[in-house]
């Protein structure tokens, strides 16, 4: 099946909304279905960091342990999920835009069914998650546009 994938402009630099968008805390404050992310282990967050993130669908709630495997700021992240019956798989880019002073935002989201996610995925996970990003992405814009940020 093809990758998710959403592009959004936002007016901000590019540097600041890679910090904001790259900071697991913020989960649950522009994407919908996150509930609640947990740092494992004590080092600052950097490649190879994990961290838990529960998620509502529906009525349950799950968490799963995400790994980052690349960040390059102010351009691009890339996260894996490395537990768990679905496991996502996030990259997002971010271009300058107006000599810098905006920015483009992609977020390309895919998945892995494990045991009984293998059938989840096509059939729940898949059709919810290509229905929040554009939501998700219309938040994180309007955070980010109204200076709520640092």
């Amino acid at each position: 099946m093809p990758v998710i994938t959403e592009t959004i402009d936002i007016s901000r630099r590019p540097a600041e909304v890679f910090s904001y968008v790259t900071d697991p805390t913020h989960l649950p404050e522009w994407q919908e279905s996150a509930v609640s992310v947990r740092k494992v282990g004590s080092e600052p967050l950097a490649t190879g960091s994990k961290v838990a993130v529960t998620r509502r669908l529906g009525r349950r709630e799950f968490t799963s342990t995400m790994q980052i495997i690349e960040l390059d700021p102010p351009r691009r992240w890339h996260v894996h999920g490395i537990d768990g019956p679905v496991r996502a798989d996030v990259r997002g880019t971010i271009e300058p835009l107006d000599d810098g002073e905006r920015s483009r935002v992609t977020i390309s989201l895919d998945f892995e069914g494990h045991g009984v996610g293998k059938a989840a995925v096509p059939l729940v996970v898949r059709p919810h998650a290509r229905k929040e990003m554009p939501k998700d992405e219309r938040t994180l814009k309007g955070i980010l546009e109204s200076g709520a940020t640092a």
